[in-house]
């Protein structure tokens, strides 16, 4: 087991961490420099990757610690710029490390493809008889799909008629998806590329009229859960579980709550997602989708007591992840991160990912519930604070800690201690 200790990695200066991580993680020479090296990605590939390229936008990047997952430890990297989060993930872990870890399950990599068929005239004739010809042609589509990729496979396909809804009035349309498992990677360009692929030959079999062809990020096939125990002794007890109770109804109840209680979850998936090269806003809104399932924005996080009365924390999200393809294969220090990580699959990682936005939600309501989330969030933004105010240096660490001892944590107070030092 490894000995970690979020306290002992706080104090450590940079080389002592980046040793840290070479050390657990057997980082050679050229991975290490990664994280020194400001210029990690050459012009050129820049370029390459995006349109009108002029420079790259680096955000910080730290290390949570603590976690274990399904009986396995994890040093998890975060990318983020927000004070606190690193730390009270790593704390909440550090708890629920305690019961014996998280405990998740993720379902296959299966990814949706929509394909939308109308008519030529905008308004079916007969639309069971275009569906029954896709049906009965479902295996030599799939067939056809699965010529496009060696790895991921086409094993399904399925109807479903929807009606326009706008004030176009359409009519009805069919719209035929594909079910792919993808294996190790998120799967966007090999979906794309089967509904591409399939959509003439529906054309020519119904002969009405395909419009997009598209995957969709609503990755309900996918679906991540984890679950987190939070020993009451160790949170403050049963009045304390208690607040974090009615916290939690507040965020199921309550639209405008529910929105930042779970912009708090995001903090954490989007932190790990970034690290290692997800496409995060495919989860973002996949995730805030699942959040209304039932037809109300809520809480994507659930919390209950056991017969202990111990506090129970549960996620559940749809988590369409990759450790192959995209950016995973061109990018250093996304390849690096996830070396870090020790993952095996797509799955693992998103397991990792859900427990983080487990450990993120229970720090940000326990601080809430307790004493509100300035107080801690302003403490570790007190450096900022203080570098703010023009402090030198070897001044902030002492500007910073006489405003934490003070309670006072503002500009306008750091530059008064700057003047009477």
């Amino acid at each position: 087991m490894i000995d970690l200790n979020e306290k002992k990695i706080r104090d450590m200066n940079h080389q002592e961490r980046l040793d840290f991580i070479k050390n657990r993680v057997d980082l050679d020479v050229d991975e290490i420099s990664l994280f020194k090296d400001n210029s990690i990605l050459k012009f050129e590939d820049v370029n390459n990757m995006v349109e009108n390229a002029v420079g790259t936008f680096q955000i910080p990047l730290g290390i949570a610690n603590n976690f274990v997952i399904n009986d396995k430890e994890y040093l998890i990297p975060m990318a983020i710029e927000e004070p606190s989060v690193i730390a009270a993930s790593s704390n909440a872990a550090k708890i629920v490390k305690n019961s014996g870890g998280f405990m998740a399950k993720s379902s296959n990599s299966i990814m949706i493809g929509q394909i939308q068929l109308v008519s030529i005239d905008n308004h079916f004739k007969d639309v069971d008889k275009s569906i029954k010809i896709i049906i009965e042609n479902k295996t030599e589509l799939i067939n056809l799909a699965n010529t496009k990729s060696k790895f991921a496979r086409c094993i399904d396909l399925q109807t479903r008629k929807i009606k326009d809804e706008t004030i176009n009035n359409f009519g009805t349309m069919v719209i035929v998806e594909i079910f792919v498992d993808t294996k190790d990677a998120m799967g966007a360009n090999v979906v794309n590329t089967m509904c591409e692929s399939i959509a003439p030959k529906i054309e020519s079999l119904t002969k009405e009229q395909i419009i997009l062809k598209i995957l969709s990020n609503y990755a309900t096939k996918r679906l991540v859960q984890c679950k987190g125990i939070f020993p009451k002794s160790l949170i403050g007890g049963d009045q304390m579980v208690k607040r974090i109770l009615f916290s939690y109804a507040f965020a199921y109840s309550d639209v405008y709550r529910a929105v930042t209680h779970n912009k708090g979850i995001m903090n954490g998936i989007d932190s790990v997602a970034i690290a290692t090269g997800q496409d995060f806003r495919a989860i973002e809104s996949g995730c805030h989708a699942y959040a209304c399932k039932d037809g109300h924005y809520r809480s994507l996080t659930k919390w209950y007591k056991d017969s202990n009365g111990d506090l129970v924390g549960e996620i559940e999200i749809p988590l369409a992840v990759g450790i192959v393809g995209g950016i995973t294969n061109i990018h250093p220090l996304v390849k690096t991160c996830l070396k870090i990580l020790k993952i095996k699959s797509a799955q693992e990682l998103s397991m990792v990912i859900a427990a983080v936005g487990l450990a993120q939600n229970f720090s940000a309501i326990r601080a809430l519930a307790n004493e509100g989330i300035q107080k801690g969030h302003m403490k570790l933004h007190s450096k900022n604070i203080a570098k703010i105010s023009g402090a030198s240096l070897g001044q902030i660490e002492k500007i910073s800690q006489q405003m934490i001892d003070e309670g006072n944590i503002s500009v306008s107070r750091a530059k008064e201690i700057m003047e009477h030092r």
